[in-house]
């Protein structure tokens, strides 16, 4: 499966911008983003669907990204990878 190109990513572009707005992701290209300097979370497209590659931990855990729900997902996922006091702490090593 390919890494997402600008029309995938066009797709996201109100899931992107609140990425975007979380201070820890830097976004080393478009929609590639690292924590850290260690790569945190990217996307892919099929003729399918949309989805998103988040380190937990040592290993990445591919979400749909297909719809408001799966957005929402996901961006929680983020939000606690990146602070464990919020929720169950998938991913202490990736601050």
């Amino acid at each position: 499966m390919q890494h997402a190109g600008a029309d995938a990513l066009e797709r996201l572009g109100g899931l992107l911008a609140s990425l975007r707005a979380r201070t820890a992701l830097r976004e080393k290209r478009p929609g590639i983003f690292y924590v850290k300097g260690r790569a945190f979370l990217h996307f892919h497209a099929d003729r399918a669907a949309l989805f998103a590659d988040l380190r937990q931990g040592g290993d990445w855990l591919r979400l749909p990204v297909n719809d408001p729900d799966d957005c929402r997902t996901l961006l929680d996922l983020v939000d606690r990878t990146l602070d464990p006091a919020r929720g169950t702490g998938l991913c202490e090593d990736a601050h």
